[in-house]
């Protein structure tokens, strides 16, 4: 079988169709499949708009609104809370794959120095006992201090010891309220049926890869490893090696013309033949959006480079503090920094950076003011205001 080509064009088409940015972000929402389709949504506190994983999900269908999110995780428990390359929302149904990650994080942990004065066994066990007595609890209800010097990262005891549980699945997140967790007896979280399926690592592996490329459309091994974090390089190797049944040999052209091997589903041909176009409707995105979140992928297909530089000293960031890139059919635009003055009841736009060798007409222009509009009631603010300006 010769080597399938897939030209940029179409390698971005299949990139956002995978990630369900290539529809216009409207109709009926199917909050739920929307996460299964993108695997997990990375969670993050900071709130300059609206939190990334709200953002994330209005993103693709502008019917979401904050509190659904929180009733399929607090009272359907369709979704659950862990880690992959950070915080993320998942999907119940994949907790049985998740095993693995639970026991990786745990040695991982328990490797001296990982997690610095980590509370001993009968602390670990008071947590518990305190929780199965007194119910979900957060952070608050306890008064352990800081041991010895206080540093940035400085994390109490009891902080110490909840997120250990919680990264080695003893604990599941119950609810959130103004994105405090609330930590619960992982028996009260998660469905009983669903905890007593047992599989074996090597099928939980097939089953990461798999979801993986599936969700990806295609992958280098790196990006394969890197979706969920929950296998190694040299896993993700073995089961490229005994899988060539499930996937398919391709060479992927990047932004600037180059040829890399990669791999893609079995069905890649289909997948293919079955694509349309995106829409040409303009998205703001969040910096955490899963397509912006592999930076070298992201400029490896589109050409735009970029990073978030919140903890970049202002001296030296390049663009800003939280800094939105512009998405407009199958290419990056320009960006924008823009944010939400609650107080004010203001959609704020700081700046506004049109992207080189894109030329912005009046058309265009109206599509940003619409789509401002569009987040301006997303976040229940009463005006835009611009205090730049966009010559």
């Amino acid at each position: 079988m010769s080597l399938l080509q897939i030209k940029n064009k179409h390698a971005r088409r299949l990139w956002l169709a995978s990630l369900g940015l290539n529809a216009a972000p409207t109709g009926r929402l199917d909050l739920l499949a929307l996460i299964k389709q993108l695997g997990f949504v990375q969670l993050d506190a900071i709130q300059v708009v609206a939190r990334a994983h709200h953002h994330i999900l209005w993103s693709r269908n502008q019917n979401y609104r904050e509190p659904m999110l929180d009733q399929l995780l607090s009272e359907d428990r369709v979704v659950f809370e862990h880690f992959t390359h950070d915080a993320s929302v998942i999907p119940m149904d994949f907790l049985p794959y998740w095993r693995r990650q639970f026991l990786r994080k745990k040695a991982h942990l328990d490797r001296p120095g990982s997690l610095k004065r980590l509370p001993g066994q009968a602390a670990l066990d008071a947590i518990k006992a305190r929780i199965r007595r007194d119910g979900p609890l957060s952070t608050h209800a306890f008064d352990t201090k800081v041991v010895g010097e206080k540093k940035m990262w400085s994390r109490p005891p009891h902080k110490l010891g909840l997120d250990y549980l919680w990264y080695t699945g003893e604990l599941a997140t119950s609810r959130r309220v103004n994105f405090t967790k609330y930590y619960d007896l992982a028996e009260h979280v998660y469905p009983a049926a669903l905890s007593a399926l047992k599989l074996s690592d090597a099928a939980q592996i097939d089953w990461l890869c798999q979801a993986a490329l599936d969700r990806m459309g295609f992958s280098l091994p790196s990006e394969l490893q890197q979706y969920w974090d929950a296998v190694s390089p040299s896993e993700v190797k073995a089961w490229l090696a005994r899988s060539q049944a499930l996937v398919r040999p391709v060479s992927i052209e990047t932004a600037g013309g180059q040829w890399l091997q990669a791999v893609a589903p079995a069905d890649i041909e289909a997948r293919l033949a079955n694509m349309r176009p995106a829409t040409q409707r303009l998205r703001i995105l969040n910096p955490f959006d899963p397509a912006i979140r592999d930076r070298k992928r992201l400029q490896r297909l589109f050409g735009f480079e970029y990073r978030v530089e919140m903890f970049v000293p202002a001296a030296k960031r390049v663009w800003g503090y939280y800094v939105f890139p512009i998405l407009e059919g199958e290419q990056f635009i320009g960006r924008i920094e823009v944010k939400g003055d609650r107080n004010q009841s203001i959609l704020r736009v700081h700046n506004f950076w049109p992207e080189p060798g894109v030329a912005w007409s009046d058309g265009r222009y109206k599509k940003l003011t619409l789509e401002l509009e569009r987040m301006r009631q997303f976040i229940g603010v009463k005006a835009v205001e611009w205090s730049c300006n966009i010559d």
